[in-house]
């Protein structure tokens, strides 16, 4: 996002934000619960056997967490804007379900939906943050859900993991237990691998395109911006309204 820079009209000369909508919020909600039902198959199916009972906990535990993103989020923006707003719930949704992702095997249901409501209300704050104090235009919330809510969702395990599962875990004596159960040792290192990835994502990154941009371009040309992608990319209208 930093290197394609934002799109046209998204900022004013002034430095205003202006809101660019998406075009159909009914098709990214339905696009939003396909995402969470595969959540379903992707933290489970992580234990790799189906005869691990802790299969039943990392399902409900992500159900939970989704359920009190999407809620905090309803709530936060209904207390503070006065209206529900449903690209907000939908990302709500999303950041707890990227929330729970890390710490979905460790932690009991009271935690996951603390885990949950934390990153419902986070990703709105982010959202917000980046588009109007960073100014970096970031069209679907990507940074705030996967970034933002991906580092809580990492640190939360070493605060939360309640000590019951995970004994002999990646050659580790001992199960995994949080800082708020007795063990500083595991939050300090969820801090420490918080830092190592994001420097190395970061860089790695930026470096990639901004190379790519040197030598290919990553944007279309303005022309083809204002006119949307649509045509000149597929060849036809994703929404063929009626002109006459």
């Amino acid at each position: 996002a930093i290197v394609l820079g934002a799109r046209i009209g998204k900022y004013g000369k002034d430095g205003t934000v202006n809101a660019i909508p998406g075009h159909n919020i009914p098709m990214a909600i339905v696009g939003t619960f396909i995402l969470a039902f595969g959540w379903f198959g992707f933290n489970p199916g992580s234990t790799l056997a189906g005869t691990d009972l802790r299969i039943s906990v990392i399902a409900v535990n992500t159900m939970l967490a989704s359920a009190a993103g999407a809620f905090a989020a309803m709530v936060y923006m209904w207390t503070k804007y006065g209206k529900p707003d449903p690209s907000m719930m939908a990302n709500g949704m999303l950041a707890g379900l990227v929330a729970i992702t890390a710490p979905c095997a460790f932690v009991n249901s009271v935690s996951a939906v603390i885990i949950g409501a934390v990153a419902g209300v986070l990703v709105i704050l982010s959202v917000f943050f980046i588009d109007s104090t960073l100014k970096v235009d970031d069209p679907v919330g990507a940074i705030s859900v996967h970034g933002v809510c991906g580092a809580w969702g990492v640190l939360s395990l070493g605060l939360f993991a309640d000590g019951k599962y995970g004994d002999g875990w990646n050659g580790v004596k001992g199960p995994v237990t949080g800082l708020l159960y007795g063990d500083s040792g595991q939050f300090l290192a969820q801090i420490v691998s918080i830092v190592v990835n994001f420097l190395f994502v970061f860089i790695a990154s930026y470096l990639f395109f901004k190379l790519l941009d040197l030598l290919v371009g990553n944007r279309v040309s303005p022309e083809t911006e204002i006119e949307g992608l649509d045509i000149p990319e597929m060849g036809v209208l994703g929404y063929n309204e009626d002109k006459r």
